[in-house]
């Protein structure tokens, strides 16, 4: 993973906080100094947990569990959908829908009823609709594609919550500490540090400073994606290793067997050509036995 780039933070206003008189005094320990009435946030202090919460998401994203990305906000929308798709994460950028973690079997039948629509878009039940039920039905599919159509993929709970500004989206961040989600959030001077598992204090509010910390975060999940990947394929040629070998093993194995077989019926094969000499013997002997007996009788 590549260093974080202090002077980067920097150049991109991450450093900028909110006026004196809007801070939380739990935020104290990330604030630098205080300037013009606008408290400054120690960058080096921004860094080091920006690192700490991108092994944390390489991890989960290794793992193969989803990282749901929360940005209603104006300013992150557009950063968040362009960033997020690339990883192919789920993201909600337009209202949080109240339930979607804690309810979360309400959000799945929402995002089925999404695809039932275009199921009979697909096989021409749609056409068969009256025309006013055809509007209906389509503004539905509009309204449950803008509000839940970037998480139609999410089969179940996240690993992970990433939030852009937890005093505005302070329900997704209670509904994840109900379910002992890990959250990681920006935070601003104005907001709660307490219930953030990995607090990445900057600025949440220009969108050059979240698009730096999005370009860091996603490139570590895209790291921690990739491992997994490699990881796949490597079992998978070990699998075909293994059943080589195997294969191997067996055609050696009766092998072995055939050249015992051969090996027993080497000296069945002499026996039964020794049983065969000894029978062919036995009447000339009583042959020569009968003349001799014929020849004692004449002498006779």
């Amino acid at each position: 993973m590549a260093k974080i780039d202090v002077k980067g933070l920097l150049d991109a206003g991450v450093h900028f906080g909110h006026l004196t008189r809007k801070w939380n005094p739990n935020m104290a320990p990330y604030i630098y100094m205080e300037r013009n009435g606008i408290h400054v946030i120690n960058l080096y202090k921004t860094a080091a947990k920006l690192n700490e919460a991108n092994e944390a998401l390489k991890k989960i994203a290794a793992s193969g569990r989803k990282i749901l990305f929360v940005a209603t906000k104006k300013q992150a929308k557009d950063i968040v959908a362009e960033k997020v798709s690339n990883i192919n994460m789920p993201y909600i950028t337009e209202r949080w829908p109240g339930g979607m973690l804690t309810n979360f079997v309400t959000i799945r039948k929402a995002i089925k009823k999404m695809s039932a629509i275009d199921r009979m878009k697909k096989d021409g039940t749609f056409n068969t609709l009256s025309k006013k039920e055809r509007l209906q039905v389509d503004r539905l599919r509009t309204k449950l594609e803008k509000n839940l159509g970037s998480i139609a993929d999410m089969t179940r709970l996240p690993g992970a919550l990433f939030i852009v500004d937890t005093m505005r989206e302070h329900i997704a961040v209670k509904e994840a500490q109900r379910l002992n989600i890990p959250i990681f959030a920006m935070v601003d001077t104005n907001c709660d540090p307490n219930p953030i598992d990995f607090v990445i204090p900057a600025n949440d509010d220009a969108g050059k400073s979240i698009n730096a910390i999005l370009t860091e975060v996603t490139n570590a999940i895209a790291e921690g994606l990739a491992e997994r990947k490699s990881e796949k394929q490597d079992k998978k040629e070990g699998a075909q290793e293994e059943a080589t070998a195997e294969v191997e093993v067996k055609e050696e194995v009766k092998a072995e067997a055939a050249q015992a077989e051969e090996v027993k019926a080497e000296p069945a094969a002499e026996e039964a050509q020794e049983s065969t000499e000894a029978t062919a013997e036995e009447p000339a002997a009583e042959e020569s036995s009968e003349e001799a007996a014929a020849e004692e009788s004449s002498k006779e």
